[in-house]
C-alpha cells in the first residue's frame, strides 16, 4: 500500500523523514501512472523499511507541483533530509523504471541506517 500524502501533510510525511521517501507524483486520470503503481509496490517491498513510498496526486495538490517544477506525470522524487536526491521523469517505459529504481535499491539499501532528521526550520515547514 501506498501512503496517499497532501500539501497538508508532505513535511512530516516526506520532508521530516527519518529515512529517504520515494514520492510518486501522479494523477488519477494518467495511464503510466497506474501502470507503473505495480513497479514501485515491488520497489518497495524489496526496500523494507529503508525507503518511504508515498503518492502525491499532481491534481490536488497544486502548490507541491509547482514547488517541485513537475513536467510531466508521473514524476518520481527521491527525497532524502527534505531534498531531491534524485529525479526520475520522461522514462520511456518499464525497462527504463525498473533500471532507475534498482539503482535507488543498490545505493539506500547497501549502507548503514544512520538518518540525520532535519531541522523543521530549515525546511520551510510550519510548527503545529
Amino acid at each position: 500500500m501506498v501512503l496517499s500524502v497532501s500539501e497538508r501533510t508532505f513535511c512530516q510525511e516526506v520532508l521530516e523523514s527519518p529515512i529517504p521517501v520515494l514520492v510518486n507524483f501522479g494523477a488519477p486520470w494518467c495511464g503510466l501512472c497506474r501502470i507503473i503503481h505495480p513497479l514501485l509496490l515491488q520497489f518497495k517491498a524489496q526496500c523494507g523499511d529503508q525507503i518511504k513510498l508515498v503518492g502525491v496526486n499532481a491534481d490536488d495538490n497544486f502548490k507541491l507541483a509547482t514547488k517541485y517544477k513537475l513536467k510531466s506525470l508521473p514524476t518520481l522524487l527521491l527525497i532524502e533530509d527534505g531534498i531531491v536526491r534524485v529525479r526520475l521523469e520522461g522514462f520511456r517505459g518499464r525497462e527504463d523504471l525498473l533500471l532507475a529504481l534498482e539503482e535507488i535499491k543498490v545505493c539506500y539499501t547497501d549502507r548503514p541506517i544512520t538518518y540525520h532528521s532535519p531541522k523543521t526550520a530549515d525546511l520551510g515547514c510550519r510548527s503545529a
